[in-house]
């Protein structure tokens, strides 16, 4: 009676069998038939052409053998922290500030290891570094005010851009998923043509908060404010800031953008995420003396750090070739770098950039940047009250991890 087996154990049988059935005499190997046709019910020509195929080996991966290794990632664990995980592209144009930094911090660097680090490119650091992305979705605060939308008018796009001066303004609640009682929000104002971004942080988004925050910001940048655009919120749209802008020699043209249409305001929305999230997290800040600690931070070490550190990407062009939509963006710079190409900045304002840049040095800036946001994280534990943590949403009750747990090795896509 015959025995027939699973397929596995017919394609071990036949593997261990292969080489003895080859090797044997024309008797055995008529034995061996008999023995596997009785075990596995195959026919004996189906048996006799398994046995006689031949052993296919392994073959090498298609493309190109693997250049970089594993001696990588001891410099990019040091480097990409220091860095704020930024993504592949603008860290490749960022490498070597970063290497240069590295040796005067961590010690030389391996020749080799030093030229691969700088020839690396970012689909190379992509896949090295393996991004891991903690997605949470925050609070809407905005709040719709009516009375003068008439007078300020719609804006969807900024394609007529051709210098520094025309701004997007927003700001972002550290409310912990509950826009309940006053907490502290963060106000992002950033530059369409060049990226420079500045960010303050208020105390409940009070109009005349946020006018004393732009004026304090205007007098600290290189160039004119030619228009600024806003959101439907009632922190922009009202008297407070329609005076502030048209109450001068040189009025700046006001425009808000269409409501429930984020992307109007694409330019900010997406340093709300990396220069305010990516930073502060998702926790409720109810303490007001956080404001003066984190607008400490966002004047000093990340002005300096996201303005003359690190580079950033802008679309030039987007269009539609059938079902794909191709977009087009300029080399990585930093906004530091873009001002100093415009005409539209003076000579003595280039040269204040200049040195401010001359004088920074990543690691420090780094080290100084863990060190204040400890002193804020260690702030926002003590004052915690245990009432407003049960009211909060689910997915924004932890403390914003540390900064080696945001990511191991996370590049972020920031443009």
């Amino acid at each position: 009676m015959e025995t027939v087996m699973s397929r596995r154990s017919r394609r071990e049988y036949i593997r261990t069998q292969r080489a003895r059935y080859r090797s044997a005499s024309r008797a055995e190997k008529g034995r061996i038939l008999d023995e596997g046709c009785k075990l596995f019910g195959m026919h004996r020509k189906s048996l006799t052409r398994a046995l006689n195929r031949p052993v296919v080996r392994a073959c090498r991966k298609a493309g190109h053998p693997k250049r970089y290794g594993a001696e990588l990632l001891g410099p990019l664990r040091k480097i990409c922290p220091a860095a704020e995980f930024i993504c592949s592209k603008r860290l490749k144009a960022a490498m070597p500030v970063y290497v240069r930094f590295y040796e005067r911090h961590h010690g030389p660097l391996d020749p080799q290891v030093r030229d691969d680090l700088l020839a690396a490119s970012p689909s190379t650091l992509d896949r090295v570094l393996k991004p891991i992305r903690a997605k949470r979705k925050g609070l809407c605060g905005t709040r719709a005010v009516r009375r003068l939308e008439g007078q300020i008018p719609i804006r969807t796009h900024f394609r007529d851009v051709e210098g520094p001066g025309t701004l997007e303004v927003d700001t972002v609640a550290h409310g912990g998923g509950s826009s309940e009682g006053q907490f502290v929000w963060s106000f992002t104002l950033t530059d369409i043509w060049s990226g420079w971004t500045e960010n303050r942080a208020i105390w409940h988004k009070s109009a005349r908060q946020i006018v004393a925050r732009l004026r304090d910001i205007e007098q600290r940048l290189s160039f004119d404010v030619v228009a600024v655009d806003s959101d439907n919120g009632g922190e922009f749209i009202n008297h407070h800031l329609w005076r502030y802008f048209y109450n001068r020699a040189q009025r700046v043209h006001f425009t808000r953008s269409r409501p429930y249409h984020k992307n109007d305001q694409a330019h900010v929305e997406q340093k709300q995420w990396t220069h305010v999230r990516q930073l502060l997290g998702y926790e409720r800040f109810e303490d007001r003396q956080l404001v003066e600690m984190i607008d400490d931070l966002y004047r000093n070490e990340w002005r300096a750090l996201q303005n003359f550190i690190l580079p950033n990407v802008r679309l030039t062009s987007k269009t539609r070739r059938g079902g794909r939509v191709v977009r087009r963006y300029t080399a990585p710079a930093t906004p530091c770098d873009r001002l100093l190409a415009s005409d539209n900045i003076s000579d003595a304002e280039k040269e204040k950039l200049r040195r401010e840049r001359d004088s920074l040095d990543p690691y420090e800036l780094h080290k100084r940047i863990e060190a204040k946001l400890k002193a804020i994280f260690d702030r926002v534990r003590l004052t915690q009250k245990p009432a407003t943590q049960k009211k909060r949403l689910k997915g924004a009750r932890a403390l914003r991890p540390k900064r080696s747990q945001k990511t191991p090795l996370q590049p972020s896509i920031a443009a």
